[in-house]
């Protein structure tokens, strides 16, 4: 229901309205759902049962996704969208990157990327850790602590990551000050709790999100400038004998992450006041994402890419018999080096959408063969991508 009255409200809306900055990691899901609509998505998928019947509902999807699922399932379907756009005389749109940033943050809401959360046990939570006898929402808690309205609208696990770390000496201060244990969280217990969060939350007004991660360069800096590589290594960043974060083959979902940021958060920022002389360093919700890019890239997440199976897949898939590299010549499609925006997870969908081959006419029979890619084989491929610019 909230997703259908959101849906109906921001077809209101200017569409200029909503611009984000470009290269930002933060999302607008109220620009997101304004894409779905003028990009012509709706007409095709419904969102609750309103809109197009062509597609799945994507708010009722069926088992969690990552961004690079939704980047596969982009690329492999595209042909077949396109060419029903064109039988309904749809105009195949070109996404940019800000776009595509946003429209992942509007499929954040509805679910896409997670199970739907179970908000009565959110609520149920809120008061079971203890987390009302220090803040307050909706309309009831203690105000020990700041408002937790404040993370709301629509809070993801990114943002709340960093929320959770930043008041972490604070709120530990004040949970023994008030004689409360500190709770933990498990993954699922974390999900509930944004979703109970997110309930809260206005139905309408600007919010800006942070579902994709961030830059992975930006990330690999900060990870030096807040002091991370003090206590561990990724990647030949950091001293070597510290506990490695890199390729650790873990199965970590961001809101696992989250959970873990907030269950070591004592014991992680201790060890960093016994070095920093007292001080943690904060971490913006910009920050966060940008440090979540950099671990994604050395294949701390779940589906991290690994360059080396990318090239593989690139020469497999026939990605080297149309593009070139570093200026080759014969091929017919751009060089892969010099793909623009592919810095950022948002300008990956977007270029992956935008690519010309899609909207080809040609009859099924005279086209090459379309290339598939499951979701961690395009984080493979990704990661190819961008070793090609780091290396250019």
């Amino acid at each position: 229901m909230r997703s259908t009255i959101l849906v109906a409200w921001l077809l209101l809306l200017p569409a200029t309205a909503l611009a984000q900055p470009l290269f930002s990691s933060s999302q607008d899901p109220l620009a997101g759902a304004l894409v779905f609509d003028a990009k012509g998505c709706i007409k095709c998928h419904p969102v609750d049962g309103i809109g197009g019947k062509v597609g799945p509902d994507l708010a009722r999807t069926t088992r969690p996704r990552t961004f690079y699922d939704l980047a596969a399932a982009l690329w492999n379907h595209a042909p077949k969208m396109a060419a029903r756009m064109r039988a309904l005389g749809i105009a195949r749109p070109n996404l940019d990157p800000v776009e595509a940033g946003d429209l992942a943050g509007y499929l954040f809401t509805l679910s896409y990327f997670d199970h739907r959360a179970n908000v009565a046990a959110g609520r149920r939570l809120f008061t079971e850790k203890r987390c009302i006898a220090c803040h307050r929402l909706g309309g009831s808690g203690g105000v020990v602590g700041p408002p937790l309205e404040g993370l709301t609208p629509l809070a993801s696990p990114i943002s709340l990551a960093a929320a959770m770390w930043n008041h972490g000496p604070r709120m530990a201060e004040l949970m023994e000050r008030e004689k409360i244990a500190r709770p933990t969280f498990k993954p699922s217990e974390l999900a509930d709790l944004i979703g109970y969060i997110n309930s809260t939350a206005p139905r309408a007004g600007r919010s800006s999100l942070y579902a994709l991660p961030g830059r992975a360069d930006a990330g690999g800096r900060l990870f030096v400038q807040k002091q991370c590589v003090n206590c561990h290594s990724v990647g030949g960043v950091g001293d070597p004998s510290k506990p490695s974060l890199a390729e650790r083959a873990l199965d970590m979902s961001l809101t696992d992450f989250a959970a873990a940021m907030w269950n070591k958060a004592p014991a992680m920022q201790q060890a960093m006041q016994s070095r920093l002389a007292g001080e943690v360093p904060e971490l913006r919700p910009q920050d966060m994402a940008d440090i979540v890019a950099f671990l994604y890239a050395a294949r701390y997440f779940k589906q991290g890419g690994d360059p080396r199976k990318g090239v593989i897949l690139a020469v497999n898939k026939g990605c080297l018999s149309c593009h070139g590299l570093y200026g080759e010549r014969g091929k017919v499609a751009s060089d892969l080096n010099a793909a623009a925006s592919i810095d950022t997870p948002a300008g990956v969908l977007s270029a992956l959408w935008n690519h010309s081959f899609i909207g080809d006419p040609l009859a099924e029979r005279d086209r090459t063969p379309w290339p598939t890619f499951r979701g961690d084989e395009m984080a493979d491929l990704v990661a190819y991508f961008r070793s090609l610019k780091r290396s250019g």
